[in-house]
Parts: C-alpha cells; sequence; structure tokens
C-alpha cells in the first residue's frame, strides 16, 4: 500500500482521537491506559483520557475504578485495562524473582493470610501489622517490604488493586484464574493489542514493545514465534514511509487530513508515545524531562506536546496558580501563523482547565 507522510501523519493522529464516548467505551477502545504518578498538572492517566471520554473530569477514573470492570497490571508498562484482558497476562510464569520474595519468602503468605481475614489491605494498615522491614526498590530507594511484597503478589496474579485512596493502591485478594489461555493465544493477543494502541508503528518499535512485555507473560520463543506468524500473516496492513515500513491493522481507513483542532497532550499519550515515530513525523526530538536536572531541561518538568491539526508543533507546560491556570508554550519551528490556531488553542487551554477543576 503506498501512503505519503501526511496521510500517515493524519492516521497517527485521527485513529485513536474518536468520538467522545463514556469511560468505559474508551479504556475498551484504547486496549490499555498508561499510569504516571506525576501530577503536572494532572496524572498522563487522566490527561489521556480527557480526550476520549465525554465531559471527563481530573479524577475520574480513580473514583470510578472500582465500580467499572477495569484492572490495573503490568502490560509493557503499568496502567489500567478492561478486566477481560487479564487472561493474556496471567498466569504468569516464575522466570524472574523480585528481590523481595527471595529476602523475605515467607512474607507473601503472612500478607495473604492478613487479607483474608480483613478483606482489604492499604500498605499503611499493613505495615503497621506486619513490620516496618525495609528493601531496594526497583529506582533505588528503600520501600517497606510489605508494600513491595504487595507490587509482587499483584504482579503474580494472587492479589487486584480495588481502589485507590488518594493514589496509593488499596489491594484485595484476586479471584483465581480459570482455563487460562495456551500460552501462543496470549502471545498473539498481545502483539495484536500493542499494534491496535500504537499504530502505526514501525517494526522495530512493535518488536520492542512485545520484549517489554517481559517473559513472565511472555516467554521470548514463544514472543518470537507470535511475531514471526504477525508479519506473515493478513491482519497487518503496512505501508513504507521514507525507507521506513509502518504497520497496523488491516481495513482501517486512513484520512486524508486531521481536523483544525488543537489538544494538548499527555507525554504518553499513544499518538506520541514512539519518540522514534515522533521525530519522523513531526521532525523533532521531545523528550520527556520530569527526571532531567532542570538546568539540562530544554522543554520543561512536564511539557506537553502540542498538536495541530497532524503536527506537534510545540509544547505548553500548565502550572496551577491562585487565579487559575498559566499555560506557557513553546515551539519546535515558529508559532502557526493560521488565525484558527490562536482561537483553537484557547478552546483547549479552557477545555483543560474545566478538566483540572474537577
Amino acid at each position: 500500500m503506498k501512503i505519503s507522510a501526511s496521510a500517515l501523519r493524519a492516521y497517527a493522529v485521527t485513529r485513536t482521537l474518536l468520538q467522545p464516548n463514556d469511560l468505559a467505551t474508551a479504556i475498551e477502545r484504547l486496549g490499555f491506559v498508561q499510569i504516571d504518578p506525576i501530577r503536572a498538572p494532572a496524572r498522563a492517566q487522566d490527561l489521556i483520557l480527557r480526550h476520549r471520554v465525554k465531559d471527563y473530569r481530573v479524577g475520574d477514573l480513580a473514583s470510578r475504578f472500582a465500580e467499572l470492570q477495569l484492572v490495573e497490571d503490568f502490560l509493557h508498562v503499568y496502567g489500567v485495562l478492561p478486566a477481560t484482558s487479564l487472561r493474556l497476562l496471567h498466569p504468569r510464569l516464575r522466570q524472574r524473582i523480585w528481590r523481595v520474595e527471595r529476602e523475605h519468602p515467607r512474607l507473601a503468605r503472612k500478607i495473604l493470610d492478613h487479607i483474608g481475614r480483613s478483606g482489604i489491605a492499604h500498605p499503611r494498615d499493613l505495615t503497621r501489622a506486619l513490620g516496618t522491614t525495609t528493601i531496594v526498590n526497583g529506582w533505588g530507594g528503600s520501600s517497606a517490604a510489605t508494600t513491595r511484597m504487595l507490587e509482587a503478589l499483584h504482579y503474580r496474579g494472587a492479589l487486584r488493586v480495588l481502589r485507590r485512596d488518594g493514589g496509593v493502591k488499596v489491594y484485595g485478594l484476586a479471584a483465581p484464574f480459570e482455563a487460562p489461555l495456551s500460552l501462543p493465544v496470549r502471545a498473539d493477543e498481545i502483539l495484536r493489542m500493542l499494534v491496535r494502541l500504537y499504530a502505526p508503528l514501525s517494526i522495530p518499535v512493535l518488536r520492542q514493545l512485545a520484549a517489554m512485555v517481559g517473559r513472565d507473560s511472555l516467554p521470548e520463543a514463544t514472543r518470537i514465534r507470535a511475531f514471526t506468524r504477525l508479519l506473515k500473516s493478513d491482519w497487518l496492513g503496512r505501508a513504507v514511509v521514507d525507507d521506513i515500513e509502518y504497520v497496523w491493522p488491516a481495513g482501517e481507513g486512513v484520512p486524508d487530513e486531521a481536523p483544525d483542532s488543537v489538544k494538548l497532550l499527555a507525554p504518553f499519550d499513544p499518538i506520541v508515545w514512539d519518540r522514534r515515530r515522533f521525530e519522523h513525523l513531526w521532525g523533532w526530538d521531545y523528550r520527556f524531562e520530569a527526571y532531567t536536572p532542570a538546568a539540562k531541561r530544554r522543554y520543561g518538568y512536564y511539557a506537553l506536546p502540542l498538536l495541530w491539526r497532524d503536527r506537534v508543533v510545540g509544547w505548553a507546560n500548565v502550572v496551577s496558580t491562585s487565579r487559575g491556570f498559566d499555560v506557557q508554550t513553546g515551539f519546535a519551528d515558529r508559532k502557526p501563523r493560521d488565525v484558527r490556531f490562536g482561537r483553537e488553542l484557547d478552546r483547549e487551554i479552557n477545555a483543560l482547565s474545566r478538566s483540572l477543576s474537577g
């Protein structure tokens, strides 16, 4: 299939920005929403969903999570997905052993027994009940051993996240997995889920995403065979643009152009998640700089990619003030001269303010 770079840009922008719907339907359509704890001006999951859920307000996902058929789990990164997708990830193998599992082998049983008696577990309450031993966490800092074991048991499928209290996960026992799917079926569906989420994407990026899922859910040999099957199948549409082969779900229409609208996107929005595609389609190297020393930042602590029509033309930093929200924009080249850009930017800033106001 032949496709121009402009058509590919329009497709990348519009395929997940569908008509805003209800929360459950939006997550079902996306298949997965990445979670990030930084709140500047809102957490990534809220910034992603506000473009895809009608009248979305920051915090709606957290407040409605318990009533919807949703789960938190690790796909290629950590996020929210429909409960029906859990059987693609579980039961996990034990090729990866967590440090807390090695150093505190009896702690898991104590935690499961405690939750069996109490029904739920807040990490703070569990630490009070079982002790305050600390352990090195995945970021090099220290965490309570009970908190890390809660995360490990959740990863293993023994626990599930019931809700969040102030951003903190509250756990309960998970129902046992019945009639698990075979590993090849799981691998095929996981790869398709990733394609649906991030298409159009290059084959090297799809290979990277598949590897990020991890060996406990996708053993290496299983993943490689599934990848080969997918590339040989007619499930994928494909085209070469500037010597880069892109793939997407076959049968999806490729639009001629994107609408005249401005969107302030989360750094982990599916439209901008793939930084290699970002640089190819938009010609500059946006970076997420929250963990970059302030003196070395080019764009800002939590710069939101600024989308105009089918192009990401710059970024915006949004800061809460006593009088509302201050929005500072920057541009990769120059500010668009079209008078409609200014009007649409004001409209988007107003929409963001309404969403943030709760």
